[in-house]
């Protein structure tokens, strides 16, 4: 069968410790993970002030989760976002073509940014040197 990527936005009660509110991302992972999703990418925004009230909240805890999944399975998933207590609001969408290719080159350039571990930068000092 056909998998779609697909990029949650999920906002949790900021209200909340952080134990309650890493508890609640890893029963969120749990859910994609249990309905045939496998998680790609996260995003961890944090907590930050909301453009309008949502549940009397004025600031909430973002989460951005990217995965590939089953059309079939994202029913599921937004019941589990839905009825779960911790999350205030949530946004799921299908990523097209362009996404992904964007997220692809983002990853990428990431990597290229990414210091190099200390045995190499040792070797490239000595290199250095010797020049």
């Amino acid at each position: 069968m056909k998998t779609n990527h697909y990029e949650s936005v999920v906002i949790f009660n900021a209200a909340l410790e952080d134990e309650q509110i890493q508890s609640a991302i890893s029963r969120t992972e749990e859910a994609i993970k249990s309905n045939g999703g496998t998680i790609t990418e996260v995003e961890n925004w944090g907590r930050k002030r909301l453009a309008y009230q949502i549940q009397k909240n004025k600031s909430g805890y973002y989460y951005v989760i990217r995965y590939t999944a089953m059309p079939e399975s994202i029913s599921k998933i937004e019941r589990f976002f839905f009825l779960e207590e911790a999350i205030i609001r949530y946004l799921t969408v299908k990523l097209d073509k362009k996404a992904i290719e964007y997220y692809k080159k983002k990853a990428a350039q990431a990597e290229e940014k990414a210091p190099q571990p200390e045995a190499q930068k040792e070797s490239d000092d000595k290199e250095e040197d010797k020049q």
